[in-house]
C-alpha cells in the first residue's frame, strides 16, 4: 500500500497536480505522510511540505528523520519555522533539538517564544540518559480541593495544549505529587466529588537523574500510560509518555543489537548512512576482535609440535571452538535479555553461576557422550583420541557458559554496557580457551 501511495504521489508530483496531491496525503495519517514525503525528489520537499494543514504537516515533521528535517528548517522562513514549532510538543522540540546543528538549533531556539525555550533548555540540561531527558511538562494539573465539575473545567481550558488529558496529577500550591485521577474516574464520579477524596494516592514516579531506561521499564512493569517524574523534593516536573517509552526501548534494542553484533550503534537509516561512516563503525570493532584472536594463534603455535605428531587432533578444532562459542553465545543472550529487563542484579550472580554450571553439565554431558559414539562408529578414531576430544568438549561447553554468564553482569557493575560481551567477544574469548584446554589435555593424555 505504501509503495503504491508513494508511487502515486510521485506521479501527481510529476503532472504538477499538487491539489490532487493534497488531497492523497490529507487523509493519511502523519507518519504514512512522512514516510511519503521522503521517497519524494527533496527538491520538492519544501513545495510539498507547504501544501498541507499546518497541524498535520506539523505532526508529520516530527515523524521525519533527521535529514529531511533539517532541509526543510533551512527552506523555512522564520515565520513558517515559528508555526511548525508551535505545533510541537516541548519534548518532541527537545528531540527535534537534539538532532541537529548548532546553527539550526540556535535558530530554532530564536524562534520559540521565551516559556517554551526555558522549559526546553531545562530539559536540555538533564543528562542523556535521564528520565528528565524524555519527559514532558506538558500535563495536566489539578488541585484536591476542586470538585469534579470544577477539574473538568480546568481540563477544557488547558487540556487542548498538553499531551496527554486521560490521567490528570493532583499537585499543591508547591506542585508537591499528592495523587492522580483518570478522566474516567472523574466520568464514573459525582460532579460534586471532590478530587481529594477519589484521586488515587498510591503513586509510582522516577527521579528526574534515573536513568531513563529503567524509568521505561517501572512504566512497562505497572502497564502505565504515563508516569510522573519528580525531583529531589518530590515536585512533580513532568511526565513521560508511553510514546516517548516506545522510542527509548527502540533505541536501546537498536543498540544492544549493534552492539551484540560488534558495530557501533548509529541514529541514522541504514541506507542513509554513508560508505565511510558504515566503515568507521565497524573497522575498530573488527580490529579489535582480529587482534584478541591473536592468542588463538600464539597457542596454536606454542603447541604446534604436539598437533604435528598426531594431525587427526587438528580437524576437530574447529567443531570444538564453534561449540564452545554457542554454548557461551546462549548464555550470555539470555543473561544479556534478563539484565535488560530489570530480573537480574550483580547480586544475582552466585545464582546465576550456579544455575549456569547446572546446565553446562548436563548440556557438555549429552554433547559428549553423543559425539563419542560418533567418533567411534563412524570417525573410527581411537578410544583414547575420542576420549580426549570428548573431555574437551564438556570441559570447554562448561567453561563458555560460565564465561557467558558472567562477563555480562561483570561488564555492567563496571558501567559498561552488557551487550558489549555478547557473540564476537564470548566466541574470541572462548576460542581461546577451548583451544588451550584441548591441546593440553591431549598433551596430558596421549604424552605429546
Amino acid at each position: 500500500m505504501e509503495i503504491n501511495m508513494t508511487e502515486k504521489a510521485l506521479e501527481l508530483l510529476r503532472a504538477r497536480r499538487f491539489a490532487d496531491l493534497k488531497n492523497l496525503l490529507v487523509v493519511l495519517n502523519p507518519p504514512d505522510v512522512a514516510l511519503i514525503l521522503q521517497e519524494l525528489p527533496e527538491e520538492n520537499l519544501p513545495l510539498l511540505f507547504r501544501i498541507l494543514p499546518k497541524e498535520l504537516a506539523a505532526d508529520a515533521f516530527i515523524e521525519m528523520d533527521g535529514d529531511s528535517q533539517e532541509l526543510l528548517i533551512h527552506a523555512f522562513t522564520d515565520n513558517e519555522l515559528k508555526e511548525v514549532l508551535d505545533q510541537l510538543f516541548v519534548d518532541d522540540a527537545v528531540d527535534l533539538i537534539e538532532e541537529m546543528p548548532a546553527g539550526v538549533v540556535k535558530r530554532i531556539l530564536r524562534n520559540t517564544d521565551p516559556e517554551t525555550r526555558k522549559v526546553i533548555n531545562q530539559i536540555l540540561n538533564y543528562p542523556e540518559n535521564s528520565a528528565g531527558s524524555i519527559m514532558t511538562t506538558e500535563y495536566v494539573r489539578l488541585q484536591k480541593e476542586m470538585t469534579v465539575d470544577q477539574a473538568f473545567t480546568r481540563i477544557r481550558q488547558t487540556g487542548a495544549d498538553k499531551e496527554t488529558i486521560y490521567t490528570c496529577y493532583v499537585t499543591d500550591e508547591r506542585r508537591l505529587l499528592l495523587g492522580l485521577i483518570t478522566v474516567r474516574a472523574l466520568l464514573l464520579a459525582d460532579r460534586d466529588a471532590v478530587i481529594g477524596d477519589i484521586m488515587e494516592t498510591n503513586l509510582i514516579s522516577v527521579d528526574t537523574m534515573e536513568d531513563k531506561e529503567s524509568a521505561v521499564q517501572t512504566l512497562s512493569k505497572y502497564g502505565f500510560s504515563v508516569l510522573p517524574v519528580v525531583d529531589k523534593e518530590k515536585r512533580l516536573v513532568g511526565i513521560i509518555t508511553f510514546d516517548d517509552a516506545l522510542d527509548v526501548m527502540e533505541d536501546a534494542a537498536t543498540e544492544d543489537i549493534a552492539m551484540m553484533s560488534a558495530v557501533t550503534p548509529t541514529d541514522k537509516p541504514y541506507l542513509k548512512t554513508g560508505i565511510f561512516e558504515t566503515f568507521r563503525s565497524r573497522i575498530v570493532w573488527l580490529l579489535v576482535l582480529m587482534l584478541s584472536a591473536t592468542f588463538t594463534s600464539m597457542i596454536l603455535t606454542s603447541f604446534e609440535s604436539a598437533l604435528a605428531s598426531c594431525v587427526v587432533l587438528t580437524a576437530y578444532v574447529p567443531m570444538l571452538m564453534s561449540t564452545g562459542g554457542n554454548s557461551g553465545s546462549q548464555a550470555s543472550a539470555t543473561v544479556i535479555r534478563a539484565l535488560s529487563l530489570g530480573d537480574v542484579v550483580f547480586s544475582d550472580l552466585p545464582a546465576i553461576v550456579w544455575k549456569e554450571s547446572r546446565v553446562a553439565l548436563l548440556c557438555g554431558a549429552v554433547l559428549s557422550g553423543a559425539n563419542f559414539l560418533k567418533l567411534l562408529v563412524f570417525d573410527r578414531l581411537t578410544v583414547p583420541i575420542a576420549a580426549v576430544i570428548c573431555l574437551t568438549l564438556f570441559a570447554t561447553v562448561f567453561v563458555a557458559k560460565l564465561v557467558g554468564c558472567t562477563l555480562p553482569i561483570l561488564a555492567k557493575k563496571l558501567g559498561f554496557d552488557p551487550a558489549v560481551m555478547a557473540n564476537p567477544f564470548i566466541s574470541t574469548i572462548v576460542d581461546a580457551l577451548s583451544l588451550f584446554i584441548y591441546l593440553t589435555i591431549a598433551t596430558a593424555m596421549l604424552g605429546l
